[in-house]
């Protein structure tokens, strides 16, 4: 599926309206939240997954304590 969105001004912000077969195929309505990632291929929006992000922000913990042995591991 491919989909091409304007962005728009909402309230003082600006963004994207989803359309409904966006959202329906996303499993998401009015009030949830999403999870936005970025990747080799550009930004993925995703249904939000409590436990994957406390993965993600435990990785991130990780690589921040660890980063001179992560950045030696990656030479």
């Amino acid at each position: 599926m491919t989909a091409t969105l304007k962005i728009t001004t909402v309230g003082n912000s600006i963004g994207v309206i989803l359309p409904k077969e966006v959202l329906t195929r996303l499993r998401v309505e009015k009030g949830d939240t999403v999870y936005v990632t970025e990747t080799p291929r550009g930004i993925e929006i995703s249904a939000f997954n409590e436990r994957f992000a406390r993965q993600m922000e435990a990785g991130e913990r990780v690589m921040r304590k660890h980063r001179d042995v992560l950045r030696k591991l990656a030479e």
